[in-house]
């Protein structure tokens, strides 16, 4: 019974083992930046840069994966994938030539984690699925946030680059999210399984974190960016009063 019990609760582990990484990713300086509404493009475009290669590793090692557990997530690949959307992102902000733009262009840490991804694809593919609940639960939970205040940053033509925050398949996330993490009580997952995936989401979190540093430690007038992104902020709510 109690083997029953702990198999129901295994998201609950999940979030719960998480927290603390979860709460201090969100507390990083360019998250911390991104919510108070200072937003630069040129970060922006890293951000999305790295994402980019993130986002497409991890979804093309999962499609390509035998691995029964890990091949469980492909059923969510049409209603959450990312590429594409980052695709259409890059596209507004670097233009038609933007795969060259790109090319190579992602950061040291982003580096490392497309590393982890190729790791664990190879030696434990079931692993992905840390990486999967880590970011895409992350994107359902704060994505509309962000996505405002990119926008009122931003400012981008009506229906441009913030595509990766579009989720049209998904019509109720607080649905899907009860739906996924049922399922995720449903993989038969045993004990040193169920660790083996908490410690990667939270190696998950830090990776993330690692990105969000390093955009924010390249900047090279950081006070010049904050100042300018108030400006956007404090203009824009005189501007809609």
């Amino acid at each position: 019974m109690s083997q029953n019990v702990r198999h129901v609760m295994f998201s609950a582990d999940l979030k719960e083992g998480t927290s603390k990484s979860h709460s201090a990713a969100e507390n990083t300086k360019f998250v911390g930046a991104f919510l108070r509404g200072v937003v630069d493009e040129e970060e922006y475009k890293k951000l999305l840069t790295n994402f980019y290669y993130v986002y497409s590793t991890m979804e093309d090692k999962i499609l390509q994966t035998k691995d029964p557990l890990a091949s469980s997530l492909c059923k969510y690949a049409v209603r959450l994938n990312r590429t594409a959307f980052l695709e259409r992102d890059l596209r507004y902000y670097y233009g038609p030539m933007w795969r060259e733009a790109v090319y190579k262009g992602e950061s040291e840490a982003c580096k490392t984690y497309v590393h982890r991804l190729n790791e664990i694809a190879d030696n434990d593919p079931y692993l992905l699925i840390a990486h999967h609940y880590t970011r895409y639960i992350g994107d359902l939970s704060g994505g509309q946030i962000l996505r405002k205040i990119a926008e009122k940053a931003l400012q981008p033509p009506r229906g441009e680059g913030l595509h990766f925050y579009d989720f049209p398949r998904i019509s109720d996330a607080k649905e899907f999210k009860t739906k996924y993490r049922a399922d995720l009580d449903a993989l038969p997952l045993d004990e040193q399984q169920k660790n083996a995936i908490i410690s990667e989401a939270n190696y998950a979190f830090r990776l993330n974190m690692y990105l969000f540093d390093e955009i924010k430690s390249q900047d090279k007038y950081p006070l010049l960016t904050s100042i300018k992104g108030l400006w956007k902020v404090v203009f824009g709510f005189v501007g809609g009063n």
